[in-house]
């Protein structure tokens, strides 16, 4: 088991708030202080492959099963029989992962960004990605050839950050890079010219804490998330399967996953999910809901920390 490196605030039923692509523990800088304030602690850790934790090589140690060794291993760590684990983006399955394979540990679930997905692609991903990427560039499709999209980003650091943080937010609508061509295109070239900072809801400072971040780890560590899409589907033993515990879920309305998706994805959520206490939608965030919108994502998290 591979041991994660995390931040935490306060005492109590341990809350590990997971991040996605291209994160880190710092995402959650606007939740630490809500969550500990409530009466919790607050636990943000680099997810594999990313800031202070290891970053493998092999893309089989970032499957579902691996992943949730070590935020279980948090856990331990911490000396904690269970905890309420926060996930957006990659976070997101990570945690409901983590909830299907051992519920005894996982006292409640928030999901951002990304809804329940109770289902099982029809063949292999990178073979539907593929055929996605014929009509448009496909970022996913993008990242599988290892070492392609490292030396591109790795190269230019802080103008993908910028721009992919600007792409995703509410403040553009991301699906308009497929109006590009996958044929002789990366993605710094599909996505789009970002304002200058701040931004209402990034700072100068709060940027440079991650280009200073993958511009010494890179980020292959993130794309091997990617990566693991086959080995996942291949193992996957939970297709169909319903969360026991409690769940609540936020995102932008202009998230990108959720238009992609359509809202057959949340009705989906909603059976699968037993005791779902809640769906919020925020207004205009998109798909970095917690760092757009902290005051209405606080609130939403600490109610549903303060009635489990």
């Amino acid at each position: 088991m591979t041991r994660l490196h995390f931040t935490e605030l306060g005492s109590g039923v341990p809350v590990i708030m997971c991040h996605g692509f291209p994160g880190l523990g710092y995402s959650w800088r606007h939740q630490m202080r809500a969550v500990a304030d409530a009466g919790f602690r607050a636990i943000a850790p680099d997810m594999l492959g990313y800031g202070s934790s290891p970053a493998p090589e092999d893309a089989t140690e970032y499957t579902h099963d691996r992943i949730t060794a070590g935020l279980l291993g948090i856990l331990d760590e911490l000396d904690a029989e269970h905890g309420v684990f926060v996930g957006q983006d990659f976070g997101a399955p990570a945690v409901w992962q983590t909830a299907l394979r051992a519920p005894e540990r996982v006292k409640g679930l928030a999901l951002l960004s990304v809804p329940y997905d109770p289902d099982r692609l029809p063949s292999r991903p990178t073979e539907l990605y593929a055929k996605v990427a014929e009509q448009h560039f496909f970022h996913v499709h993008y990242f599988q050839q290892r070492g392609v999209a490292e030396a591109e980003l790795g190269a230019a650091p802080r103008q993908f950050l910028q721009r992919l943080f600007f792409a995703l937010s509410g403040d553009f609508h991301y699906l308009d890079v497929w109006q590009y061509p996958s044929e002789g295109n990366g993605y710094l070239d599909v996505l789009p010219d970002a304002p200058t900072l701040p931004w209402a809801w990034l700072t100068e400072h709060e940027f440079e804490h991650y280009v200073d971040a993958f511009t010494a780890t890179g980020f292959a560590g993130g794309l091997n998330w990617y990566r693991a899409f086959d080995l996942n589907w291949e193992r996957d033993e939970f297709h169909g399967a319903h969360l026991t515990v409690p769940a609540t879920f936020s995102a932008g309305t202009n998230e990108p996953v959720v238009e992609m998706c359509g809202d057959r994805a949340i009705d989906r959520m909603r059976a699968h999910v037993d005791d779902l206490r809640g769906v919020h939608l925020i207004d205009g965030a998109g798909h970095w809901v917690q760092q757009e919108r902290p005051a209405e994502v606080n609130r939403h998290l600490v109610d549903f920390l303060k009635g489990l």
